[in-house]
């Protein structure tokens, strides 16, 4: 890749540092590629908080925004500006068919894969594709206006162990 960049949130930055060391390349601290801001932030069992609070009710009323935190529509605006312009580095460096290692979070990697693909953003978040240490890539051809979307899982047989928490 010309450019391995990530997250700065310590998960994101800890999987591209080796990908960075690899490849002899900068490890490039993105803002825009944080995780969604989120009123239920480090809460694993929000169904049962919710049963014991009532006043977190109201953060509940829209699930189609999402009213508990950033709206999927900026979650993927943010993340395709990212995007554009790490690939117009990229190829400013190494010319058409450079590629680039982005590390992101899970939920801004879906809803950009929903943006991308033409499909509502709002979703049930249990049957998002995109799992830990999956690779969701973008895939710009000559000609085509809208990048084709492949989705890749190299440690699926780690999965079995990993946590059920969406987001996680």
């Amino acid at each position: 890749p010309a450019v391995v960049a990530a997250s700065p949130l310590t998960r994101a930055q800890q999987t591209a540092a080796p990908i960075a060391a690899a490849f002899d390349l900068p490890l490039v601290t993105e803002p825009d590629l944080i995780e969604a801001e989120n009123a239920f932030e480090g809460m694993s069992q929000v169904a049962a908080s919710l049963k014991r609070n009532p006043r977190l009710w109201p953060r509940l009323r829209n699930p189609l925004r999402p009213s508990w935190g950033e709206p999927y529509r900026a979650q993927a605006a943010r993340m395709l500006a990212v995007v554009d312009r790490l690939r117009g580095e990229a190829v400013a460096a190494e010319g058409p068919g450079a590629e680039s290692v982005l590390v992101s979070h899970q939920l801004p990697i879906w809803v950009t894969r929903l943006a991308v693909e033409g499909r509502p953003l709002w979703h049930d978040p249990r049957r998002r594709e995109c799992s830990l240490t999956s690779v969701t890539s973008l895939v710009y051809e000559e000609g085509r206006r809208v990048p084709r979307v492949e989705y890749h899982e190299p440690n699926q047989a780690l999965l079995k162990d990993a946590s059920s928490l969406p987001g996680a």
